[in-house]
C-alpha cells in the first residue's frame, strides 16, 4: 500500500515536467509547420492546396510580421511590458498607417493577454483562484482600463501631451530605481499604490497606446507582489485594456486588415508557451533585476524622446 501511495506520488509530481515537454515538443511542431507552409507559398505560389495569404501579401512580409510579433511578445510576457512599445513604432517607420497599426495590435494583446494568463496559472507563475491578492490586483487593474480610456479621452484635450510624457517617463524612471535598489527587499502588499498607478497607465494607454506594461508591472513589484505574479497580472489585466480600445475601433472603423491582423495574433499567442515556461525557470531575483532594468531604459527612452 505505501509503495503504490509513492508511486502514485512520483506520478503526480512527474505529471507537471510531462505536461512541459509535451507543450515544447508541439510548440516546435507548429513553429515549423508555419514556417515550412510560409516557406512553400513563396516557392510554389500557385499550387492550390497550401491557402492564400490574407490580401496580396508576399509570405516574406507574413513571415517577417509573424517573427517580429513573436519575439516582441515572448519580451512582453516574460517582463511584463515591451510589445505595443516596441511593435508599433517598428510597423509606423516601415510604411504602415497608425489605423492600420493600433487595432490590430490590440486584437494580438487581447488573445496573447488571455492566453498568457492562462498558461501563467497553469505553469504556477500566479494563482488566481486561491491568492486574493493577485486575484483583487486583476480585477482593480481591469476594471480601472475603462476609467482610463473614458478619463482619456475627457482630460487628454486639456493636457499637454508633452508635460504628460514627461510625467509618466519621471513614474517609469522612480519604479525602475525603486525595484533595482531593493532586489533583496520584499515590499509589504499596498493596494492603494497598485490603483494610483494603475490609473495612470489605463490613462497613458488610452492618450497614447502604450506604456502600460513598464508602468503596472514595475508598480506592482514596488507594491508588494512577487515579478512572477506582477507580470501574469499585466497580462491578463492588459488584454481587457485591449478590449476596450478595440472595441472602440470597431465601431468607428468597422474592420481590421487581416494582412496584419494575422500574422501578428498568430506570432503572438505562439510565443506564450516559451515566455511562461521562461518566466517559471528564471529565480525571483533575476525576474526582478530583469523588470527593473527594463523598466528603468524604457523610461530612460521616453524621457528622451519627450525632450
Amino acid at each position: 500500500m505505501g509503495t503504490m501511495g509513492e508511486f502514485k506520488s512520483a506520478s503526480q509530481l512527474a505529471a507537471p515536467g510531462i505536461f512541459r515537454q509535451r507543450r515544447m515538443r508541439i510548440w516546435c511542431w507548429t513553429i515549423s509547420g508555419l514556417l515550412l507552409l510560409v516557406g512553400l507559398k513563396a516557392v510554389f505560389p500557385d499550387w492550390r492546396f497550401i491557402p492564400d495569404l490574407p490580401g496580396d501579401q508576399l509570405p516574406a512580409s507574413f513571415l517577417l510580421l509573424f517573427l517580429s510579433a513573436h519575439l516582441c511578445e515572448y519580451v512582453d510576457s516574460s517582463l511584463g511590458m515591451g510589445y505595443g512599445t516596441t511593435l508599433t513604432p517598428i510597423l509606423l517607420l516601415v510604411g504602415y498607417e497608425p489605423l492600420q497599426v493600433v487595432p490590430c495590435i490590440l486584437l494580438s494583446e487581447l488573445v496573447t493577454g488571455l492566453s498568457a494568463g492562462v498558461m501563467h496559472q497553469r505553469d504556477g507563475n500566479v494563482d488566481f483562484v486561491k491568492d486574493r491578492h493577485a486575484r483583487n490586483t486583476a480585477i482593480l487593474l481591469s476594471g480601472l482600463s475603462l476609467a482610463g480610456a473614458i478619463g482619456a479621452v475627457v482630460l487628454s484635450v486639456n493636457v499637454s501631451k508633452a508635460l504628460l510624457n514627461s510625467i509618466i517617463a519621471a513614474i517609469i524612471l522612480s519604479a525602475g530605481l525603486a525595484i533595482l535598489a531593493s532586489v533583496r527587499r520584499r515590499f509589504r502588499y499596498r493596494p492603494g499604490f497598485i490603483l494610483l498607478l494603475g490609473a495612470v497607465a489605463a490613462f497613458n494607454k488610452g492618450v497614447s497606446g502604450g506604456g502600460y506594461g513598464p508602468l503596472t508591472t514595475s508598480g506592482q513589484v514596488v507594491s508588494g507582489l512577487s515579478p512572477k505574479q506582477a507580470v501574469a497580472i499585466t497580462s491578463l489585466a492588459e488584454s481587457f485594456t485591449c478590449l476596450v480600445g478595440l472595441t472602440g475601433y470597431l465601431l468607428v472603423q468597422g474592420a481590421l486588415d487581416p494582412s496584419l491582423a494575422l500574422p501578428l495574433t498568430l506570432g503572438g499567442v505562439l510565443s506564450v508557451p516559451m515566455s511562461t515556461w521562461t518566466v517559471r525557470r528564471v529565480s525571483e531575483r533575476a525576474m526582478k533585476m530583469g523588470v527593473g532594468c527594463a523598466t528603468l531604459l524604457l523610461g530612460m527612452f521616453l524621457l528622451a524622446r519627450t525632450l
